[in-house]
């Protein structure tokens, strides 16, 4: 058997496991998904800003980054839940805040460019990740609560 071919069929059940997984998660119910999406919102966070820290004269937090995307889909799956009110999203705020307000005091060459790093993996990552939220829980007409509708 060639690489190629080993490539390929490592490739082909890496592929078939990663969406058994996804599968899993989303109509395994309301637990699954948000556990899923939590976990590949932070996970996708770690692995950008270890990328994004590798350029020259670039260094984003990104234990903090990770954290604050992680909090937000958490918040999001919440509010869209109807668990908790909207002012489970002021830590989120704070802490994007404090990313913001800590860039001045680190004394990086180009503190505007680790802004800007810092604000796409929220923007680039986690919102769009959060707001899969909006697509998961949708407003029983009967009882007027929100549920989880694997579906969407």
């Amino acid at each position: 058997m060639t690489d190629k071919m080993k490539n390929l069929i490592v490739r082909t059940i890496s592929g078939a496991l990663f969406v058994a997984i996804m599968v899993a998660g989303i109509v395994g119910g309301l637990r699954g998904f948000i556990l899923l999406f939590t976990l590949i919102t932070t996970m996708t966070i770690w692995e950008y800003t270890g990328l994004v820290n590798q350029k020259e004269n670039v260094q984003v937090n990104r234990l903090i980054s990770t954290a604050a995307g992680g909090y937000f889909f958490l918040a999001m799956a919440g509010f869209c839940s109807g668990l908790t009110p909207s002012v489970v999203f002021i830590p989120y705020l704070l802490t994007v805040v404090y990313l913001l307000v800590s860039e001045l005091y680190l004394k990086q060459p180009d503190p505007i460019a680790d802004w800007s790093h810092t604000m796409l993996s929220q923007m680039y990552i986690a919102l769009p990740f959060g707001c899969l939220n909006v697509l998961a829980f949708q407003t029983d007409s009967i009882s007027g609560q929100a549920v989880y509708n694997w579906t969407l």
